[in-house]
């Protein structure tokens, strides 16, 4: 049921004038049905304070019923404007939690090519486009590297956790990047210049940068007999 059923119910079940307190006793009746108390909590206090405003109702020279009506139709106004607002955040948590992919599986390109596709963004003076191309860049080449799997769909998130094991040395900024990255991708930050030198640099260091050995896995250790 809809925030919106509350004034259907209302103006359909009741009679047409009813008197002030059976009125108010159906609409709080109405507000306090359980499916209206499984949203947000935000609008769970919405809804309580709603209830206690229907104790004072003032009748503004109104017949009791319209002043009535007119209360809940005002709350019903408020209630709709807190599930507009609090529907994006909810969605914008969860992008958080996921985070964005990096490389999809139909982006077969080089990371010769991620870099020149950078390049000419950040010549066109498209910040947004040129950082998102220069971290796929960096992801390619430690593909390229064999550093990490060649894996389509893995989020920034994925695959700086990967990256830091062979990489320790360079943790931290594969995290700042990798945060970049979801923020740029997710419209959070507007990119600028210097963060297409930081993602830059950091290429050229990942590149510079000599792997760890990875660990073997434990079926794969020698045994060396006694």
């Amino acid at each position: 049921m809809t925030a919106l059923s509350v004034v259907a119910a209302l103006l359909r079940d009741v009679p047409v004038q009813p008197d002030a307190e059976t009125a108010r006793e159906w609409a709080r009746d109405e507000l306090a049905r359980p499916e209206y108390h499984r949203q947000p909590s935000l609008l769970q206090r919405v809804l309580e304070w709603l209830r206690e405003q229907l104790d004072s109702v003032p009748s503004l020279g109104l017949p009791d019923g319209v002043a009535l009506t007119v209360a809940v139709v005002a709350g019903v106004a408020l209630v709709l404007g807190v599930l507009w607002f609090v529907g994006p955040v909810r969605r914008s948590r969860t992008r958080a939690r996921t985070g964005a992919v990096v490389l999809s599986v139909d982006d077969r390109r080089t990371a010769e090519q991620l870099r020149a596709a950078a390049d000419a963004a950040a010549a066109a003076g498209d910040w947004h486009l040129a950082v998102l191309e220069r971290f796929r860049a960096v992801v390619r080449g430690l593909e390229e590297r064999t550093v990490l799997d060649e894996r389509p769909g893995r989020t920034a998130h994925e695959a700086v956790s990967a990256a830091a094991q062979r990489l320790p040395g360079l943790v931290a900024d594969l995290r700042t990047a990798g945060d970049l990255f979801d923020d740029v991708a997710y419209g959070d930050v507007r990119a600028d210049a210097d963060d297409d030198r930081r993602l830059r640099e950091l290429d050229r260091r990942v590149r510079a940068t000599r792997p760890t050995t990875a660990a073997p896995a434990a079926g794969d250790r020698l045994v060396v007999p006694s």
